[in-house]
């Protein structure tokens, strides 16, 4: 991404630059370690299976949901999401059903075996970031988690515009962080 997507012209735009340069490295960081990990987690076995299982988790918290909504909610292209769903099929982990709205579209439902899936990926993370912050307070723990919240919430806010820069279209009327933008929860089933 660059500058000029979301501001074209920095100076005077930013007042600590020092700080939010520090956030950038250190997320690009982060972003290299968990590629490493995920990585490691896959050595060995199908990173396509294990990719493919991050639309287990809104499907398990939301109920049958058609293929073109859970590209959306994962932030994925339509045909990766395709592939994905295909392998979860095959494996058992979802079926499709008919869309009692509309007969001509299906609705994809998690399977009991996909329940185990979501519920063995959670104990893992679980369980790494629990060693990772085993001699954090338990004030510090919590200050990440809120600060982290509210950091992916603004981040996912800004998708649209960044979005909008990068094809070249117009932005949307109330970015992120615009005066009088509406602040959206975060969904747990968003980026898994």
């Amino acid at each position: 991404m660059t500058d000029s997507l979301l501001a074209p012209d920095l100076d005077g735009v930013c007042s600590r630059p020092g700080d939010v340069s520090t956030v950038s490295d250190q997320i690009s960081r982060l972003m290299r370690v968990i590629h490493a990990l995920k990585t490691a987690i896959t050595a060995g076995g199908d990173s396509r299976e294990r990719a493919a299982h991050v639309l287990l988790f809104p499907l398990l918290r939301l109920g049958p949901q058609r293929q073109g909504a859970l590209a959306e909610m994962v932030h994925a292209d339509p045909s990766t999401i395709s592939r994905h769903v295909a392998l979860l099929v095959e494996n058992g982990l979802v079926r499709r059903v008919a869309d009692a709205s509309d007969g001509r579209a299906s609705q994809l439902v998690i399977t009991p075996a996909g329940e185990s899936v979501v519920a063995a990926m959670h104990r893992e993370r679980e369980a790494l970031f629990h060693t990772v912050t085993a001699d954090w307070s338990d004030s510090e723990l919590a200050t990440f988690g809120s600060l982290l919240d509210r950091f992916v919430s603004d981040l996912t806010d800004a998708l649209p515009a960044v979005a909008a820069a990068a094809q070249g279209t117009p932005a949307p009327q109330n970015p992120a962080g615009a005066a009088g933008a509406q602040r959206t929860r975060p969904t747990p089933e968003k980026d898994r």
